[in-house]
């Protein structure tokens, strides 16, 4: 229920600053006791997208729904979450410029379907976009996702390998469209890694920094319709982490000195990547 109710709240299905339905037309909506409405409305002013939650009158949707998932105030949220309407708010500059560290790019190609759907609807209309990725590279031995027995399974690599060139060809692809149905100057580039980040890192327009770490975790994934156990990343639900240049000066060090980081990997041992198998 909270995740349908946060869905409404980004597309703008719920605008800033409207009462939300009372608890009582929420619950016949969901079909669920009183007890799971108070709770999702909870979760939803944890992450400050809604004000006033109590036993009485209707929540209402916060002023400002995505800068409130931003900020040192606001909590760390999944990057399922907090990414899509960080990079919605990104495409409302005349020149968006985002650049990326990452494993295989699927959070980012994920998020990047909100602002889509929003040029498409005439809300957004930025002249430039500028994106660069940088990704572990096909010819190195992964940290991550390997075999719990070591790196004798050629099969995960395989299937890592896959997921990398589709969700970096999608994302180009859906990118890259806007030059001919919009006429905006889109340029997309990947570079590659010689190691496997242990982190996720997304640069916006040169003035926030959001960061995530990949938590390794033992599962088990069918490949070639055998069940093979593997130490993987769940790199969609990783906590997402914001910081934003500004008067504060641990932030504003924290955006810059990533920048310089990313440049440097950029400019020096990263490699041309072709998004093929």
């Amino acid at each position: 229920m909270a995740d349908e109710l946060r869905a409404r709240i980004r597309s703008g299905a719920l605008r800033p600053g409207e009462r939300m339905p009372t608890q009582a037309q929420l619950a016949h909506e969901f079909g669920v006791e009183r007890g799971a409405v108070r709770q999702a409305l909870r979760i939803l002013q944890s992450e400050r997208l809604l004000t006033n939650v109590s036993k009485g009158s209707p929540a209402t949707v916060a002023p400002d729904p995505a800068r409130a998932l931003t900020g040192p105030q606001a909590p760390p949220l999944p990057t399922t979450v907090a990414l899509a309407p960080r990079i919605a708010t990104a495409f409302a500059a005349e020149h968006v410029e985002i650049d990326a560290v990452c494993l295989t790019a699927i959070s980012l190609t994920l998020a990047i379907g909100e602002p889509l759907r929003q040029i498409h609807a005439g809300r957004l209309k930025p002249a430039k976009v500028d994106v660069r990725v940088l990704l572990p590279s096909r010819d190195i031995d992964l940290a991550f996702p390997v075999p719990v027995g070591g790196h004798g399974d050629d099969s995960v690599h395989e299937r890592w390998l896959a997921m990398r060139n589709a969700q970096g060809q999608v994302l180009q692809h859906n990118l890259l469209a806007l030059r001919s149905t919009h006429g905006i100057d889109v340029h997309v580039t990947f570079r590659a890694l010689p190691f496997t980040p242990p982190v996720k890192l997304y640069l916006l327009n040169n003035t926030e920094a959001l960061f995530a770490y990949y938590t390794l975790m033992r599962r088990e994934a069918e490949i070639d319709h055998e069940h093979l156990e593997m130490y993987d990343a769940q790199g969609t639900q990783s906590m997402l982490f914001s910081f934003q240049q500004g008067p504060g000066l641990r932030d504003t060090t924290f955006v810059e000195q990533s920048h310089l980081w990313f440049n440097a990997l950029w400019e020096t041992i990263s490699s041309e990547l072709v998004l093929t198998s």
